[in-house]
């Protein structure tokens, strides 16, 4: 008997095999264990990454349009759309709309919020940071990287850094690599409490590219290379926000809404 209630966790994707198994694929597991009465699909929004990572290493992960060919075959009547996205910018309307687009009208579909959708989840997200650094010295500061977009959802990013300092942190900071607080107001933020050292953390998903290079690079515009040339010792933390537990537990709290906000009708 075909199961007619699915899951369907959507990614941008990655790169980074090894990132990907601590993060995307950790919240996959998290998944099934949590909710075994579903049929669980994945899909992803880069095609560059579906089909590098097809060429590459021989792995097929299918686009939005394809898991839902799939769902359809397969008989799913009631479909649970989690992304792994962290914000409601771009991407997610993107992916809602191409969903919908392709969706046969049949197909009760209810879809489960972003990671930082709330004041409730943005606090939750960054005290799961707060606990990955309790032991920074105070003189120390923690700067973190999120991506960033031309999209209003982008404001987020400067809530989030106003809510570090009214939790008390000070030294903490956030900024994105694509939009505002960019790396400039970074530097003359940072600058102003003149920290002994500077930890570099993204604030993404996944340590993918943006992570590895924008962030940690070499290269003389990464943020690492630029705090080293304002006179700062800097340390890197390549660890996606997906490997938090805590962050992993948001995502699974907002399934389980999308859930129950669809057994309601």
């Amino acid at each position: 008997m075909k199961n007619i209630n699915a899951i369907l966790l959507v990614s941008f994707g990655t790169r980074y095999l090894d990132s990907k198994q601590k993060t995307i694929d950790k919240i996959t597991e998290k998944t099934i264990e949590a909710f075994p009465d579903y049929k669980i699909y994945q899909a992803w929004t880069s095609k560059i990454l579906i089909n590098l990572l097809k060429e590459q290493n021989h792995l097929l992960i299918p686009t939005l349009e394809e898991v839902i060919k799939e769902i359809i075959k397969d008989g799913i009547e009631t479909l649970i759309v989690q992304p792994t996205h962290l914000i409601n910018g771009l991407e997610n309307e993107i992916m809602i709309e191409t969903i919908v687009k392709h969706a046969p009208t049949t197909l009760n579909i209810s879809f489960g919020l972003p990671l930082l959708s709330s004041t409730k989840d943005q606090r939750a997200a960054l005290q799961a940071i707060i606990k990955e650094f309790y032991d920074l010295p105070k003189d120390e500061a923690l700067v973190l990287m999120g991506h960033g977009t031309t999209h209003y959802a982008n404001s987020v990013y400067a809530a989030l850094d106003y809510m570090l300092k009214d939790m008390g942190y000070s030294n903490l900071f956030m900024g994105t690599v694509e939009a505002y607080p960019d790396l400039e107001t970074l530097i003359r933020q940072v600058t102003k409490i003149n920290p002994k050292k500077i930890h570099l953390a993204p604030f993404m998903l996944v340590a993918g590219d943006h992570a590895n290079h924008d962030l940690a690079g070499d290269n003389r515009n990464s943020w690492k290379s630029l705090f080293e040339t304002a006179g700062y010792q800097v340390e890197c933390h390549l660890k996606g926000l997906g490997e938090y537990e805590e962050i992993q537990k948001i995502y699974l709290e907002h399934l389980k809404e999308a859930i129950e906000k669809i057994n309601r009708k």
